[in-house]
């Protein structure tokens, strides 16, 4: 019999149009694991990009004139001499860049796409109709892999990695887990009081959020996520701007709490990362054992020193101001997002001033027309960085903070780079973005060729 999320996976193939089969059964199956299954996909015939120039993912430079054969899903051989590789697809690229797609290391796959007064009411059909649109347009800007902070994203993954919709790699996160009154809890006074243990809010029942006040409730919720397949578990350890009560100062989850959600994910060979943006969020985490903070914009310069000399991962956005303008001028929402977006320029100061491990992401939340501009927004990271470090940034450093998924890790190969044995996630791009970085902001002109998993999703040569 048909679980419920089969159920819900199989009516958003059906509303796109894009099941064919007879049956249920036979659109998707459960495997003895419990974990959603399709027969494997016939081989991509092997490809061969000749003549191009080569930026790997780690060194800041292009390679001069390369070859560079794609077979199956994989990268197998690269060379400045010709490859011999008879029956392959031949794509000139005529001395183009050959680059990694694009990861973006703090995206919601559920969100981007739809206003927030939208979502709070919205059919879950609908929300997922959406979101898979929207994984349509995210993978045609380039990026081909999303680390996913929160939502329940599992039926859109599915149904990407199994070829019904197109979209990126999605490495999820699934609930964002928060404590009541937190970032992430978006009940009314009304709905109060919660018994422990019992759901807290729709978006707690349709997989969203989750809400936990205790450490045997963090247990249990970060083993519900990581039973569903999350790669990384998410917590919210402090205060949040779209929240209704939440205040930005305050702090969430005990340390204890936060302990016991490490010590869960640790079980399973992963790790937590917490929204979190005032030092005491950020330090209080670390002791924890955290492994990576999301945002730290209001960080101070002992929290800086203290991501440094532990090594946790700092995965911060630069905050374009039209997010904040998805807020009523003036609201509440509003006056905080002022506040966040004021730190930004002193977190990647920090985050130069201490080579801290820094991972690119865009955060964009409950706007289309934003999540459009998602190219601009690395491409913004210019104010801080080199072109060539910005697109390290955002290919090689990125694809490191996914590696510490470990084994949770949806798919097994080396993503970020353009070496022999790494997955075939290739842009062909029309100019030299190392040079001039604004060759990535108009992706519909520039990105001639998409790749990912050694398929080709567009080819405009």
């Amino acid at each position: 019999m048909m679980n419920r999320l089969s159920f819900r996976i199989l009516g958003v193939a059906l509303s796109l149009g894009l099941a064919t089969a007879t049956s249920a059964h036979s659109v998707i199956q459960q495997d003895p694991g419990g974990a959603l299954a399709e027969p494997a996909a016939a081989p991509s015939p092997a490809v061969l990009f000749t003549n191009v120039r080569i930026f790997d993912g780690t060194h800041a430079r292009l390679s001069g004139p390369s070859n560079v054969l794609v077979q199956g899903n994989t990268i197998t051989r690269i060379s400045t001499g010709a490859i011999d590789a008879a029956g392959a697809r031949v794509i000139d690229g005529r001395g183009r860049t050959l680059m990694p797609g694009l990861i973006d290391a703090h995206w919601h796959s559920m969100f981007a796409g739809i206003p927030i007064q939208t979502l709070m009411t919205a059919d879950n059909g609908y929300i997922n109709i959406v979101a898979g649109a929207e994984s349509r347009k995210t993978l045609m800007r380039g990026f081909t892999t999303v680390r996913d902070v929160g939502g329940a994203v599992w039926g859109l993954k599915a149904a990407v990695d199994a070829g019904h919709v197109e979209g990126p790699r999605i490495f999820p996160s699934g609930a964002m887990i928060t404590v009541t009154s937190g970032h992430g809890d978006f009940r009314q006074p009304s709905d109060l009081p919660r018994t422990l243990g019992a759901p807290g809010s729709r978006h707690d029942l349709l997989g969203d959020g989750a809400i936990a006040d205790s450490p045997d409730e963090l247990r249990m919720r970060v083993r519900e996520q990581l039973m569903r397949g999350a790669s990384q578990i998410k917590l919210t350890a402090g205060g949040g701007v779209s929240s209704p009560h939440s205040p930005l100062d305050a702090v969430t989850f005990t340390e204890a709490e936060l302990r016991a959600a490490v010590e869960a994910a640790t079980d399973w060979g992963t790790y937590v990362a917490v929204h979190a943006y005032t030092p005491e969020a950020i330090q209080r985490s670390i002791r924890a054992g955290v492994k990576c903070i999301e945002h730290g914009s209001l960080m101070d310069d002992a929290s800086a020193r203290r991501i440094r000399d532990t090594g946790t991962w700092l995965s911060t956005q630069p905050l374009p101001e039209e997010l904040a303008n998805a807020f009523p001028r003036g609201s509440e929402q509003w006056l905080k997002a002022q506040e966040v977006f004021a730190g930004t320029d002193q977190t990647y100061r920090f985050a130069i001033k201490y080579k801290l491990k820094t991972a690119f992401g865009t955060d964009v939340l409950f706007s289309s027309a934003l999540a459009g501009q998602q190219n601009r927004i690395l491409a913004s990271l210019t104010r801080w960085y080199t072109p060539a470090e910005t697109l390290i940034m955002a290919t090689g450093t990125n694809a490191q903070l996914l590696a510490l998924s470990g084994k949770r890790s949806p798919y097994a190969g080396r993503l970020g780079v353009v070496e022999e044995g790494a997955l075939a996630d290739l842009l062909l791009v029309n100019g030299d973005p190392l040079s001039d970085i604004a060759v990535i902001t108009n992706p519909d002109a520039n990105f001639n060729v998409i790749m990912k998993d050694g398929r080709i999703y567009k080819e405009d040569r």
